[in-house]
């Protein structure tokens, strides 16, 4: 394979930058730009070591950088790699990388380190999923669940499945090559039961995907009411900074404002909308109508009322809109005196929550609530497997589906050698999750979704 360069660190300006070198050719392209302080041959430097120095290009010092070698295979990509770290000015890192390739180096495709720590074997296809969940995760919870993955939790689990379904075949084949021994009677009870507890591994596979589902993405929280009722004050007081413009004008808020906060270690997207009112001004109008889309697809809805006022007809369509979802309903500006008519909002059946947006009163009542419809305590992930990723979800749903026939077939007292079928459609299903038995399209697809550098 080609030696491949990229920039690793994000764009933009910071202390140091780094760019990295793959491939076999890495080391002697490095020798024609770097210079050492004190110069080493290759063969004497060891891996997991650093050199000081500078880059050059035509005897011109480019900068002063320090350089980390490993040597293949005890590597990210298991192939000779440098990291050169210089001072982070793009325009210096651009500067290093495009004398790289002028040395023979070609620009990384993104996710191309992964991908060649995948195909040399130093990481399964989970593991390099993981990665790149690592590197999006927006709470300390998500990221310990994507390091576990990484470290390989989840791909023992399926490789010992896969073990166990080959065994089985095993034993089938067994079956059918020596019908004069009587085995199939055995041989049918004990897979039955084999078969029983890999279902029950799957299964507890599957549901925790819900929790994986709302440790990795979030969840979906929009805030409406009425103009002034107080969103975009109970955003900044989320936030706690001034996030949103607050006036005594209404209708200030015509877009949609969305930032991520953790409530115990969960994401969750804050939404702020337009205020729900009929609107005479066409862009207001637009704001309103997203702002109720936006609330049909949330996971959850904050609806704030004004409890220094009595309901409106626009509040009672507010309430509407809480039917038949998860929502909290909000009573602000607790501090002075109230006037909303309590009995009337009861009706809905929803937990209603007093806040105060000016004194900060509530705040905490408001999480605790969130906590308790989404049983986020309930969310453990010591020592548990927990699968956040889609592509998993399908492939574990259809093993179970094909393991599903394989009991039925028992359960019928069918011909053994049918089983094989279903469990073989098991074994190359699951092996998608590993990447042992992944098409090249599916591989390409995911590294796609990779950053340049990693």
């Amino acid at each position: 394979m080609s030696t491949i360069v990229a920039i690793s660190t994000a764009p933009g300006i910071g202390g140091i930058g780094i760019i990295r070198m793959s491939g076999e050719e890495c080391f002697d392209i490095l020798d024609k730009v770097f210079k050492q302080k004190n110069q080493q041959n290759i063969e004497e430097i060891k891996g997991y070591s650093i050199k000081y120095g500078h880059i050059v290009e035509n005897n011109e010092v480019i900068d002063e950088v320090l350089v980390s070698y490993f040597k293949g295979p005890k590597s990210y990509t298991a192939e000779n790699m440098c990291e050169i770290n210089s001072h982070g000015g793009i325009v210096i890192m651009n500067r290093i990388l495009d004398i790289c390739i002028k040395n023979g180096a070609e620009l990384a495709e993104a996710g191309e380190f992964t991908k060649r720590a995948f195909l040399n074997g130093r990481l399964d296809l989970s593991q390099a999923e993981a990665v790149i969940d690592i590197i999006n995760s927006k709470t300390e919870r998500e990221a310990k669940v994507s390091l576990e993955q990484l470290e390989g939790n989840l791909s023992y689990k399926i490789t010992q499945i896969r073990k166990t379904i080959i065994s089985i075949m095993a034993d089938i084949e067994a079956t059918i090559d020596y019908p004069e021994y009587d085995l199939e009677e055995v041989t049918n009870s004990r897979i039955s039961k084999i078969l029983d507890e890999v279902n029950d591994i799957l299964e507890s596979l599957e549901r925790s995907f819900y929790n994986g589902k709302i440790l990795r993405e979030g969840i979906s929280t929009a805030i409406i009411g009425k103009p002034n009722a107080g969103k975009s004050s109970l955003l900044n007081l989320i936030l706690n900074e001034e996030r949103a413009i607050v006036t005594d004008i209404e209708g200030t808020t015509r877009d949609t404002i969305e930032e991520f906060i953790s409530i115990q270690g969960i994401p969750l997207k804050i939404i702020d909308t337009a205020g729900i009112r009929n609107a005479n001004d066409e862009v207001e109008k637009i704001g309103v109508n997203k702002a109720k889309e936006i609330a049909k697809k949330s996971d959850i809805i904050i609806a704030i009322f004004d409890s220094n006022k009595k309901l409106t007809y626009e509040d009672k369509d507010i309430l509407e809109l809480l039917k038949n979802k998860n929502a909290i309903i909000l009573l602000n500006k607790i501090d002075l005196d109230r006037k909303i008519e309590i009995e009337e909002i009861k009706k809905y059946n929803k937990p209603i929550v007093d806040i105060s947006t000016r004194t900060r009163d509530g705040l905490d009542n408001l999480y605790d609530e969130i906590s308790k419809m989404f049983k986020l305590n309930e969310i453990a992930i010591d020592g548990e497997t927990i699968v956040s990723n889609e592509r998993h979800k399908n492939i574990i749903i259809n093993s179970r589906k094909n393991l599903d026939k394989a009991r039925e077939t028992i359960r019928n007292n069918m011909p053994i050698d049918i089983i094989s079928t279903y469990l073989k459609e098991i074994i190359e299903e699951l092996g998608k999750i590993t990447g042992e038995t992944v098409t090249e399209d599916v591989i390409s697809e995911i590294f796609s979704k990779f950053c340049l550098g990693k």
